[in-house]
């Protein structure tokens, strides 16, 4: 384990990489003071990937979501950071540039089918829409790939559900549509945002699996915004976990379950039943309470963390980093890791 001396959240550039986030930070203006919501974060999606981001309701997986696209509305803003896609700053470009990227280049699924489609138009208008906007196809042949796109998600009989509306569809196969929509224009990246929400347990893992066989169809990046556990150890190839507005872990899925560093990770970890738990054990869920945004302590997780000590409450910890590239921002890191400053 050796102790990186850049920035928290830094990780080493890569020719090959689909998006690449650097030190992003978010904020909202209030009456109260300015809530920094994405605190300098920094990661990257591959092609033919899936990336998950981790954490509490509050941390900034959405926030950091809507800043790729540049959908940050007042009274938030982006104050800082890189978002580069292939190659290309996107936080610099024009808004009509960035009316071109989005629903073409990247797609976005919504954690909430019924608030995203409108429910006074048909759904062969709503898949059609992107096509028409950005491949500039024609009503007939933009509802002629609607009907592809329902089939490929899997909705019977898609040449008559496109005439169908919003209320007409379950929660499942509504979100199916959205990924329809999502896939309309062959993106190279979907961000999907809490996409199961609301859903049970058997239509979850049908939505993901179609995800998934998007980005290995069609070589796209996958970048998955989720407090679900259990979807991302079956589903993504590496992960980020956030915490108050910071990446706090990265890692590869299968070394970030098999060996967590920081404490907010082992919380989350503890705080979720698994088949082979022993009968009457106990879930360990994790203390307190999500800092106040206004009011963030000094150090990183010392009030929620049980092993947290004088160091961590006085000072920011560096990163700490495995030689297989897992990333631990942490002073108790090197400890778990078994060797290095701790």
């Amino acid at each position: 384990m050796i102790a990186v001396g850049a920035p928290a959240d830094a990780v080493p550039a890569s020719a090959a990489d689909l998006l690449r986030v650097t030190d992003l930070a978010v904020e909202f203006r209030t009456r109260r003071g300015v809530v920094h919501a994405v605190d300098g974060i920094s990661f990257d999606v591959q092609a033919g990937e899936v990336v998950a981001l981790v954490g509490e309701s509050g941390c900034g997986k959405s926030a950091t979501a809507y800043s790729i696209l540049r959908l940050i509305a007042d009274p938030g803003r982006i104050s800082a950071g890189q978002v580069r896609f292939e190659g290309t700053d996107l936080l610099g470009l024009s808004d009509e540039a960035i009316r071109g990227v989005r629903g073409n280049r990247i797609s976005m699924v919504f954690q909430e089918p019924m608030s995203s489609l409108n429910p006074v138009q048909r759904i062969g208008d709503q898949v059609a829409e992107p096509l028409t906007q950005h491949r500039l196809a024609n009503r007939a042949q933009a509802w002629a790939r609607a009907a592809e796109l329902l089939r490929r998600v899997n909705i019977p009989d898609p040449e008559a559900r496109l005439r169908d509306y919003p209320h007409q569809f379950s929660g499942g196969m509504r979100q199916r549509v959205m990924i329809a929509i999502a896939m309309a224009c062959a993106p190279r990246l979907i961000i999907a945002d809490e996409p199961t929400t609301a859903l049970d347990v058997t239509v979850q893992a049908q939505i993901i699996e179609l995800l998934k066989a998007a980005v290995q169809a069609d070589a796209t990046g996958l970048l998955l915004i989720t407090h679900n556990l259990a979807v991302v150890a079956r589903y993504a190839d590496r992960v980020n976990v956030m915490y108050g507005g910071r990446i706090v872990e990265s890692a590869s899925a299968d070394d970030l379950f098999a060996h967590p560093g920081h404490p907010y990770t082992l919380g989350l970890l503890n705080s979720v039943p698994t088949l082979d738990q022993s009968h009457g054990a106990q879930l360990i869920p994790i203390t307190g309470q999500p800092f106040d945004p206004l009011q963030r302590p000094s150090g990183c997780f010392h009030p929620r963390c049980p092993q947290a000590n004088d160091r961590c409450r006085a000072q920011s910890p560096p990163v700490f980093e495995s030689r297989a590239g897992h990333r631990v921002v942490c002073w108790l890191a090197a400890r778990r890791f078994q060797g290095g400053p701790a």
